[in-house]
């Protein structure tokens, strides 16, 4: 079928010889780069070329007023604002700039639209006084406040615009106004020329105005690309073409150019269900694979967020492509640099730590890591790093930055360490983003180069501006800059706008006619939006003034989504079958409308291929260097916690064992779990040492009481360094820490009223054997740290402590062949171990126990090893024949580590 635009140029040259005498105006500029190659096609080589122009450009021609930059005309807002409100009200420009950005859009749109400002205004705030705010009879200064905010609006949309109309300026909305005062005088300077409006739809009151008068005036023609469908009056995609068809005067006497009754039949016409986005757009990529000429297949994303997701889903048979959408800098890698150099600096402000010189570690590390700056200095950045991470310094300085290298290192990051260091001056700070940027440049190729003159130009931009406006007088302004500036401006792509595939977003298909046509993310509030409404505007006061709504804009979207299926053979309709949590992002209602109408429509819901991966388990053999290097770890001496890794995971045990990997460390800004656990053992050792070989009573408990504040606090200085254990989180943590001990001593404080007689043999004590096994030449020494032996009325107890959660279950135990084969039973193995290697160098006379003292489970008190078979039996002496038959598991387990033929299997079902 022949494009809309072929079809308008031919009718056009039957018509009008004398094409320099012709203007065209397109919706877009892309729409411009196909009409031109198409006029290339018709007209002889000799002749010259009509004007072709987007209506941007040619409302701007008209109203002879440049077109502001969106930042620009922030600040000069802002201006006006401190010039013509009362001091008292002014607001710093951070706060300014959240509302601003929305009462520009309105200022925009009334001057659009034409609308009169001083009745528009005076309504506005008269539905303001009728609204809620002044039914009592004194209102609140919030009502007031915000009433005269609205009243403000009137005076600053006057101000603003005589401001910018002397300068030359204008937003958008204020050329159009200044096209349409300007128009008589365009008029008579082209009576000569004749104006062509291409593909258009939903113009506003000021583009109306302009074109009826053209149309009038005999100097212009407007081609509509419709079709009878469109035309319907219950097609919400015809709303603008039927109003203009009957209410404007020119076309009661003359025909409307064009209702196209032409129907392309044999549409394939596929609506495929994806789930999310990646699911989506990977799908498309799949229907592009299978294209052999991609030069008249379109890939339009509803969702311009997906084009990074687009660019990485394109298969490599599509060689030229053509992408309108600009590509956002906040997703480009450097802009992460900046980002986190003014975090450093705001959050230092945020944790009042200005004064001090202080950055928070999260922050620095941010800065230390970032891949641009390792390209400059990658080893000494790491070095620095690992040095914060090991003293657990939670906030540091510049000087504390700079001991954790060498003075020549010191001087080579020169550049690095400066930049912890901002002026108040805004443009100073400004100066130096752009060293780091031209210090960047000399490290980096290809596309980097391009992103850092983008973010070159945007810091110049920013300097420019505050050079004019000094507007930016704090860092947090900057930021808020620096971010809306990455919101709003793009990287360009560079490529041959006619061939290949073309990626456009919904706006950029206007006038345009394409044979493959691949839409995704079509769902409700994203093809339409929605409502979405930017705006201080009321819908009713919208509707009264002729002001756009969210129901002209689902218009538009419709429109858009229609014309462009019209005379497309093929056509793929891609949308997400994951509603959101809210239950909204169902399928798009354009879908079910054109289901309705075309029953014959292919529908397919797909899924990725969920491949069944089978990961093989790792395995380690044990070659002579594994062998020799175990044989070392068993002479050294094995503990029991070594064995339990084991149990959980032997190839757990190689890497810590065998290749003697560690865990990195990292800041403990919150107390760790295990640093709990080692403060408590400290502080309960240091208040039972006096008393190893005597019987404790009852003053001295309350002894221990009284030390408990001071011991808890001298024990986190040690282990948690640096640390703040006053304030947050760690503060809770000292807390329970202070808790679980008073308790425990209350629980020891009880036996000893019960006339018990408690004598503390050992804290802390460091026990070590040396056993002979079957099958090893070598002796293999066991050592480990028993935390208590005491002796409670002749009983010897070997006692754990544990500040996490133990059940007496898990030291229940009559078949000790369990222990290798589940890591539930590591406590009760640990136990066991202690109690052998106690009774190898001390033979007790008296009864044995081992168990746990569980923090978390204090209530259970002592919990002992068991030994009965019997569902709640209990037998908790520890015996010289049990100790024999668990040593002789552990054996068997040292023999199946040592066994050069039994490699280290990874254990597929990890407990944890």
């Amino acid at each position: 079928m022949t494009s809309f635009i072929s079809r308008v140029i031919d009718d056009i040259f039957s018509k009008h010889k004398c094409y320099e005498n012709l203007i065209f105006i397109l919706p877009s500029q892309r729409s411009c780069v196909f009409l031109k190659e198409e006029i290339l096609k018709k007209i002889p080589t000799s002749s010259f070329l009509p004007k072709i122009i987007s209506i941007e450009n040619y409302i701007q021609e008209i109203g002879d007023i440049n077109l502001i930059d969106n930042t620009q005309l922030l600040f000069e807002f802002y201006s006006i604002y401190k010039q013509n409100l009362p001091k008292q009200n002014i607001e710093p420009f951070d706060a300014f700039s959240q509302w601003a950005t929305i009462a520009l859009h309105d200022f925009n749109e009334i001057d659009s639209y034409l609308v009169n400002s001083e009745d528009f205004f005076t309504n506005l705030r008269d539905v303001k006084r009728l609204d809620e705010w002044f039914q009592d009879k004194k209102p609140s200064q919030l009502a007031v406040n915000y009433l005269q905010f609205f009243e403000y609006l009137h005076i600053l949309y006057k101000a603003l615009n005589k401001k910018l109309k002397n300068n030359k300026f204008g937003y958008q909305g204020l050329i159009y106004k200044e096209a349409k005062d300007n128009l008589e005088f365009y008029i008579h300077n082209n009576i000569n020329k004749h104006i062509v409006f291409v593909g258009f739809n939903a113009l506003n009151k000021a583009e109306e105005y302009i074109i009826q008068e053209l149309l009038n005036n005999n100097i212009a023609s407007v081609y509509w690309d419709a079709n009878e469908a469109i035309f319907n009056k219950f097609n919400e995609a015809g709303v603008f073409l039927r109003k203009y068809k009957s209410e404007w005067a020119y076309y009661q006497k003359n025909p409307f150019l064009w209702i196209n009754n032409e129907e392309l039949t044999n549409q394939n016409i596929n609506l495929i269900g994806a789930p999310k986005n990646s699911t989506q757009i990977k799908y498309a990529g799949e229907l592009i694979s299978k294209l052999e000429n991609f030069n008249k297949t379109a890939l339009v994303l509803a969702d311009e967020n997906l084009l990074t997701l687009a660019l990485n889903s394109l298969p490599n048979n599509v060689k030229n492509i053509n992408i309108t959408m600009g590509y956002s800098l906040k997703d480009i890698p450097i802009a992460s640099l900046f980002d986190s150099l003014f975090k450093l600096h705001l959050n230092q402000q945020k944790f009042n730590k200005k004064n001090e010189h202080l950055f928070y570690y999260k922050d620095v590390l941010n800065v230390l890591n970032d891949p641009f700056l390792n390209k400059l200095y990658n080893e000494t950045l790491q070095k620095i790093s690992t040095k914060i991470k090991s003293e657990n310094s939670i906030f540091l300085d510049l000087e504390t930055l700079k001991k954790c290298i060498s003075s020549v290192e010191v001087e080579e990051l020169l550049l690095l360490f400066s930049l912890f260091e901002f002026s108040t001056n805004m443009n100073a700070v400004i100066t130096q983003c752009c060293g780091l940027l031209n210090k960047l440049k000399e490290f980096v190729i290809g596309v980097e180069k391009e992103y850092l003159y983008r973010f070159y130009t945007i810091f110049q931009q920013l300097e420019t501006l505050n050079s004019t406006y000094n507007h930016i007088v704090d860092l947090k302004t900057l930021a808020l800059f620096y971010n809306q500036l990455l919101q709003n401006e793009k990287l360009s792509f560079q490529g041959e706008p006619l061939q290949g595939l073309q990626l456009m977003g919904m706006l950029e298909t206007r006038a345009l006619d394409f044979e493959t046509v691949i839409i995704t993310s079509v769902n409700e509030g994203i093809l339409p939006a929605g409502k979405n409404d930017f705006s201080f505007i009321p819908f009713d006061i919208k509707k009264h003034f002729g002001l756009p709504t969210y129901q002209e804009k689902d218009s538009i979207f419709s429109y858009h989504f229609q014309r462009l299926l019209q005379r497309a053979k093929n056509i793929y309709l891609i949308y997400n079958t994951e509603n959101d949590g809210y239950g909204s992002g169902e399928k798009s209602r354009f879908l079910t409308q054109l289901e309705i109408n075309n029953p014959s429509i292919t529908k397919t819901i797909i899924s990725p291929k969920v491949q069944h991966l089978e990961f093989p388990l790792i395995q380690i053999e044990k070659t002579s260097e594994v062998v020799k290097k175990l044989k070392e770890v068993f002479i050294k001496g094995i503990s029991p916690s070594a064995l339990a890794t084991y149990i959980y995971n032997p190839v757990s045990f190689y890497e810590q064992k065998v290749l003697g990997i560690k865990e990195d460390d990292e800041v403990e800004e919150i107390i760790a779990a295990n640093t709990m656990g080692s403060v408590i053992h400290d502080v309960l050792e240091e208040m039972y040492l006096p008393f190893i070989g005597k019987f404790l009573s009852k003053e001295n408990i309350a002894e221990m009481q009284k030390k408990c504040d001071d011991l808890l606090t001298k024990y986190f200085r040690k282990h948690y360094l640096k640390g703040n254990i006053q304030i947050g989180k760690n503060k809770l943590i000292f807390e329970v820490s202070k808790n679980h001990i008073n308790r425990f001593l209350k629980q020891e404080l009880q036996l000893l009223n019960e006339n018990k007689q408690l004598k503390i043999l050992a804290l802390e004590e460091k026990l070590n054997t040396e056993i002979t096994i079957e099958g090893v030449d070598f002796p293999v020494n066991l050592r480990g740290i028993v935390d208590r032996i005491d002796e409670l009325d002749g009983v010897t107890r070997i006692i754990d402590y544990k500040t996490g959660k133990v059940e007496a279950g898990q030291l229940k135990m009559y078949d000790f062949s369990l222990i290798s084969e589940d890591y539930k039973y590591t406590k009760a193995m640990q136990v066991m171990f202690y109690s052998y290697m106690y009774t190898s160098k001390i033979k007790p006379i008296t009864p044995l126990q081992s168990g746990v003292i569980s923090f978390k489970n204090l209530n259970s008190g002592f919990l002992k090893m068991n030994f009965s078979e019997k569902p709640r039996g209990s037998d908790f002496e520890v015996s010289e024949e049990r100790i024999q038959n668990f040593m002789n598991e552990i054996k068997n387990l040292i023999s199946e580590i040592l066994d050069p033929k039994t490699p280290f299997v990874e254990n597929k079902n990890l407990p944890f």
